[in-house]
């Protein structure tokens, strides 16, 4: 069980190709708070190099002369001539001190909380109050965007400066969250939902390695409380004598007013009620204590992401120790057999799965769609268990010298090569089936999981050549884009267009799954001929219900839906459906 450290040198992680010098700490990708610059024995400032084997570091994380760090210093590197640098896949050796799991990761205190950031809190918790309880949709989004003001205001005043990969983080995590608004399927809103959290973690605390990109998520979570009474003690505060205090509390009286007189007004006259509704939620006395809530779940969650931005967690100084070394036979030998297994494999493949139904026919005696059902799952897991294997082979490879280095480049970056021909069988392998029995929501998300596992595979190669400090980062963003995408390509929209267009070419159509799709279906399913269409429909618009709700809670795909069956409403009985299904069932 490998133990969790702190490297001597900052930046450090499980895959690392920087040299070890005995320069300024380097600074995170996020903004951090302001750290001094150590000085050598002449008094002079300490410089980074401007690269290293691995490539070098990116324009974002060199640090610019005479502008503070954001990152918390580590401990200085011995003195005297550096090192060689390690090789790009290789860790570091030696250079770490075992420690207590979570030691010197906590940031300093942050200063008292500024009146800018209070106001965007407590614009968070009134428009979560008021918008999100009839649904998610861009109310979402609109929430999201006071409570990024309120860390962006906390974060400047800890003196922590906006970074190319911190914005990157932000502005992603603000596009997943329009997912939601795009989309009435649940399943992708709820993967962008949780996409959308885990890049706004990493934007409060700018990490870079893999411990940290992990475990931001779980500093997010952890200043809960302490956020809690870090706003506490500001409202306090500025309560007590601040020349602010009055502004606040004018402003909290004024909004408590118009709430109370408001929903006694729309109760008591229905065109005024009317009138109000369009623009804000049912302002009714009974669900006084259902917003009120969503007012506290909103000021919680804006001062732990505020809280977070002042003081974050700095996961990046918990490193894993590397493994002990092994011998070039004990390492390679395995690996080798390994990739001949592979090779095997790949050629057979080549062989058979691309030359068509005959050669599935001929060399298998079975169906195609039975061929292609009966790998895919081993085939996905097989992927997962290289990437395993990865990570391991390079915690024990072997590490003095150049030999060494080939070494594990050409063993490790020809299985990398193989499996990508074994997601490429995978992947052609639920084509096939797809092609017999038609799209449905798990193939086609099996699907983009086993292209996002190949597209780690490559950034692997890539960072066997150009190093790996950017890996950790680049995987999480590809996982993020992977998301977005899959959102914004609409899967339900997808599957029915798919589901169609194989009506039109063999007149099979799954009409009992074509019912349980989302309101993003409608479009392509209001192509289909009656009664089909009518049955297909009627079934997506009891999953939508009778009643429209409010403009920020409806979703594009749900208002085009309501649109199509307003214009066509379906008209087919109970007994056409029954049969139209029977008739165009797949057996």
């Amino acid at each position: 069980m490998p133990s969790a450290a702190r490297a001597d040198r900052p930046g450090g992680g499980p895959v690392s190709d920087a040299p070890s010098t005995p320069s300024a700490p380097e600074p995170s990708d996020g903004p951090g708070p302001d750290a001094p610059a150590p000085r050598g024995s002449a008094g002079e400032p300490l410089r980074r190099p401007r690269g290293d084997a691995g490539g070098g570091d990116s324009d974002d994380d060199r640090e610019a002369p005479g502008e503070p760090q954001d990152a918390v210093p580590g401990p200085r590197a011995a003195a005297g001539n550096p090192p060689a640098p390690r090789p790009d896949w290789a860790y570091p050796g030696g250079g770490y001190k075992h420690e207590p799991l979570l030691a010197d990761l906590r940031a300093d205190p942050p200063a008292p909380i500024r009146t800018g950031t209070l106001g965007a809190v407590f614009a968070t918790g009134l428009l979560s109050m008021l918008l999100l309880g009839d649904g998610l949709a861009i109310n979402l989004l609109i929430v999201a965007l006071p409570a990024a003001l309120a860390a962006y205001f906390a974060a400047e005043q800890a003196g922590r400066r906006l970074r190319p990969w911190t914005l990157t983080w932000a502005i992603g995590g603000l596009a997943l969250l329009a997912v939601p608004a795009l989309r009435d399927a649940g399943w992708p809103s709820f993967l962008a939902l949780v996409s959308a959290v885990a890049l706004g973690s990493l934007a409060l605390h700018g990490c870079r390695t893999w411990p940290g990109v992990l475990l931001a998520p779980v500093g997010l979570f952890e200043a809960v409380l302490s956020g809690l009474g870090w706003g506490w003690r500001g409202v306090r505060g500025r309560a007590s004598g601040s020349r602010s205090g009055p502004v606040l509390r004018a402003a909290a009286v004024t909004v408590v007013l118009l709430l109370v007189f408001g929903a006694l007004f729309a109760g008591a006259d229905a065109a005024f009620a009317g009138l109000l509704g369009d623009l804000m939620p049912d302002a009714s006395v009974a669900e006084g204590p259902w917003r009120l809530l969503l007012f506290a779940l909103g000021v919680v969650g804006a001062l732990a992401a505020a809280h977070t931005a002042a003081a974050p967690v700095r996961w990046d100084r918990l490193v894993v120790g590397p493994g002990r070394e092994r011998g070039r036979v004990e390492w390679a030998l395995p690996l080798i057999v390994l990739n001949l297994l592979f090779a095997a494999f790949n050629v057979v493949q080549l062989a058979v799965l691309f030359g068509g139904y005959d050669a599935v026919l001929e060399k298998t005696d079975l169906s195609y769609s039975a061929y292609a059902r009966q790998g895919f799952w081993q085939l996905l897991l097989a992927t997962l268990l290289t990437l395993v294997v990865i990570v391991l082979a390079l915690r024990w490879a072997p590490r003095d010298g150049a030999r060494d280095r080939s070494l594990v480049r050409a063993v490790l970056g020809t299985l990398c090569a193989l499996t990508l021909v074994v997601v490429a069988s995978a992947v052609r392998r639920m084509d096939m089936y797809v092609e017999a029995y038609g799209l449905t929501r798990l193939r086609v998300s099996v699907v983009a999981v086993e292209l996002w596992l190949g597209l780690v595979i490559v950034l692997i190669m890539a960072a066997g050549v150009w190093g790996a400090r950017w890996l950790p980062r680049a995987v999480a963003a590809s996982a993020a884009a992977g998301v977005l995408a899959f959102g914004l390509l609409s899967p339900d929209a997808l599957i029915a267009e798919r589901n169609v267009q194989r009506y039109e070419d063999t007149g099979k159509f799954d009409l009992e799954y074509a019912r349980g799709l989302s309101a993003d279906a409608a479009p392509d399913v209001d192509g289909l001929p009656e009664p089909l269409r009518s049955c297909a429909l009627e079934g997506i618009a009891e999953g939508l219900g009778s009643e429209r709700g409010p403009w920020y809670a409806t979703s594009l795909g749900e208002a085009r839906a309501r649109e199509i069956m307003e214009d066509r409403p379906p008209t087919a009985s109970s007994a056409d459906c029954m049969g139209v299904g029977e008739e165009t069932a797949y057996r």
